[in-house]
């Protein structure tokens, strides 16, 4: 008779010979299988649970007995009977093996569970959160041992769970008798480790086995609006995702206004810092609500931004990111404790973790861009544009990546037009242009019906039809380009002109009449000069620096476009194409990873070997400065044009014929806006 037994587990397929008798977790550590256990092996998590497989099998070349594990024992019937277990699971604490045997771990037992990214580019998140809960059985004090309760929590920990040095808070500390008394010496710790520290941290301790929320923030703080997904640190669930508008809005639409106030008002950076912390805690305080779990259960939170946001966040006057050559105070990711950045909506003993930034004005939002996308593993060429107010840019390959960032500000999002506003239900966010007729169709935000619909009116009775936001702005240039009504060098042309009354003078200029409810007492929505020409600048700002990655690189076109970004999610590739936003590619090449900084914000969170791998790869990213760049002036002016005045677009043209027409007095004749021919 044998004294030992084949253990194969799936399915990492790993195996081993152990003698009879032992337990299935204790197999599964010698051998490095991912099995879960919170309460270590007592029986009380469940987080153990596997499902052993009887019979034939082949592949292994192994037979499984019946009695190749212990026999069913009272711990497994209690936990059945109070809590429910699938039939045929077994728990691996207490399941012994007593023969040849094969184990599957399901997906739920396994430590590192797989979470997909539910984006355009599907990702897997590798759990590996840097606080996670610890069930502990502490020794009772002993007259001849007169060590402190503090120091036997730290043995127990290093004893049961190999956690080296700990240390705590003194609110633990006043709490941590008490607890431990009305646990019986057993207790539940959140146990954190760092990616700056030397020691774990106890942030709080319950009675006994605590099976309470662990909870984190992932939170993308932008120049315009702040964007907050809540997960679950156990699993990486999003539980919640809100977002509100960055207050500091009022103190500067973008960047450099910001710096300009905290530049011109003495305190104008101190009152920013302010207005910023006290909107990420009422955003915490509402996801939480939403999610329906109690904010004392938030115990990170993560942040990705870029640099002036940065600094403001931590209370960092940003005046030197105002002026060549625009020093960071601080690159290098941090941690901190949410109480220094007056975040009080969360566990008290909450952490924080900032993410690094790539470069004075390239910060953490696009390494956060750079983790969840990748660039630098791609083996084609890869243009990521995170658009918003401050458009982040990376263009590389496995080989080597390129990282800058445009000013483009904040007409992308609505603002600076004239009939703009936010994306919000009754926002027009989809266009299209009859290119005969020039008669306009379109849709807005909470209504899949088209304008020409039968039962759009009724549709939209709830919210209206209020403006005109950032997606639907840009597809109502590019369709007024592809109709005619607008020529390339931006200029919308007259009634005559054009062959529509929708074209309305409009001062020294004409506009284009989208929607005109003003009968019913409603809005009259145009797109005008001035707002052709924000949306030229923000544009040209785009591709002048994707322009001049492309020249420090020494190529003409690129293999493929992601564009990034809450926004870029609501892009029409075609749209963004003809408007000339982006360089020419195949349309199919051109994707959407919607918010791809706050996707890097959530896998941050969630493992703890992401962030070590962002720090590492940030100083491998080669920083391109456009301020100082005298090329971007003479890109921004080529790119002024619709799509663009020297570069040629071959694959748009091969899908969409742009109409051949000007409205400049000066290169027009009179054959109703047609170019001149020169002889």
């Amino acid at each position: 008779m044998t004294e030992d037994a084949l253990v194969i587990f799936t399915p990492s397929g790993k195996r081993g010979r152990f003698a009879l008798g032992t337990p299935v977790l204790q197999a599964a550590r010698h051998l490095g299988v991912d099995l879960d256990s919170v309460c270590g092996g007592r029986g009380i998590c469940s987080k153990c649970q596997i499902t052993p497989g009887y019979g034939e099998f082949p592949k292994f070349g192994i037979h499984v007995d019946d009695e190749a594990l212990s026999e069913w024992n009272s711990v497994e019937e209690r936990y059945k009977s109070k809590r429910g277990m699938i039939d045929g699971r077994r728990l691996g604490c207490q399941a012994k093996v007593m023969g040849d045997v094969v184990i599957d771990v399901p997906p739920e037992s396994q430590v590192h569970k797989q979470v997909i990214r539910k984006s355009a580019t599907q990702r897997d998140i590798v759990m590996d959160p840097a606080t996670r809960l610890l069930y502990i059985e502490v020794a009772e004090p002993d007259m001849h041992e007169p060590s402190g309760d503090f120091e036997r929590v730290k043995q127990a920990l290093a004893e049961q769970w190999q956690v080296g040095e700990v240390e705590t808070d003194l609110h633990v500390l006043r709490r941590l008798q008490p607890v431990l008394r009305k646990g019986e010496w057993k207790i539940t710790v959140a146990l954190h480790r760092g990616n700056h520290d030397a020691r774990d941290r106890i942030l709080e301790i319950w009675p006994g086995y605590h099976e309470g929320g662990l909870y984190g923030l992932a939170i993308d703080l932008g120049s315009t609006t702040i964007a907050a997904h809540l997960c679950d640190l156990r699993d990486g669930a999003v539980l919640a995702s809100s977002g509100l508008m960055n207050p500091q809005i009022r103190f500067g639409e973008d960047l450099m206004s910001r710096v300009s106030y905290a530049m011109m008002n003495p305190g104008g950076d101190v009152e920013m810092t302010r207005a910023v912390r006290e909107a990420i805690n009422a955003l915490a305080a509402s996801i939480a609500a939403e999610a329906k779990v109690a904010s004392a259960d938030i115990f990170e939170v993560v942040f990705v931004c870029n640099p002036v946001m940065h600094h403001l966040l931590l209370g960092i006057d940003p005046v030197e990111l105002g002026q060549a050559p625009f020093s960071l105070a601080l690159s290098g990711s941090l941690s901190l404790p949410a109480r220094e950045l007056d975040l009080s909506n969360l566990n008290r003993a909450a952490q924080v973790y900032v993410l690094p930034c790539i470069a004075g004005h390239v910060g953490a939002d696009c390494a956060a861009v750079a983790l969840s996308e990748e660039p630098g593993k791609s083996d084609d060429m890869v243009l990521i544009v995170d658009v918003g107010t401050n458009a982040e840019i990376l263009l590389g390959n496995k080989e080597r990546v390129l990282a800058c960032s445009s000013p483009t500000g904040p007409a992308f999002e609505g603002a600076q037009i004239s009939s703009g506003q936010r994306a919000a239900p009754g926002a027009i966010e989809r266009v299209s242009i009859d290119p005969v007729t020039k008669e306009p169709r379109f849709r807005v935000i909470g209504s899949d019906l088209w304008s020409d619909d039968p039962g759009f009116a009724d549709a939209i009775k709830t919210s209206g039809i209020t403006g005109i936001c950032g997606s639907g702005i840009i597809e109502a240039v590019a369709e007024m380009r592809m109709a005619g009504v607008l020529d390339a060098s931006g200029l919308i042309g007259s009634a005559d002109q054009v062959g529509t009354a929708r074209c309305e003078p409009h001062g020294r200029t004409h506009s284009y009449l989208l929607h005109d409810a003003s009968v019913d007492g409603g809005p009259v929505i145009r797109v005008t000069q001035g707002d052709i020409r924000a949306i030229q600048l923000a544009k040209s700002a785009l591709y002048a620096g994707a322009r001049l990655l492309m020249d420090e690189l020494g190529i003409d076109h690129v293999d493929r476009v992601t564009l990034a970004g809450a926004f870029g999610a609501h892009i029409s590739p075609k749209h963004a194409m003809v408007l000339g936003m982006i360089p020419d590619a195949p349309l199919e090449k051109v994707t959407s990873a919607g918010n791809a900084a706050g996707t890097g914000a959530r896998i941050a969170l969630c493992n703890r070997a992401a962030r070590d791998a962002i720090e590492a790869t940030v100083h491998d990213i080669v920083k391109i400065e456009t301020a100082i760049e005298p090329r971007f002036q003479e890109h921004f002016v080529n790119a002024n044009a619709i799509p663009h005045a020297v570069d040629q677009f071959p694959n748009l043209v091969g899908v969409v014929s742009l109409p051949d027409v000007s409205y400049n007095p000066a290169t027009s004749g009179g054959d109703g806006g047609r170019r001149r021919r020169r002889g």
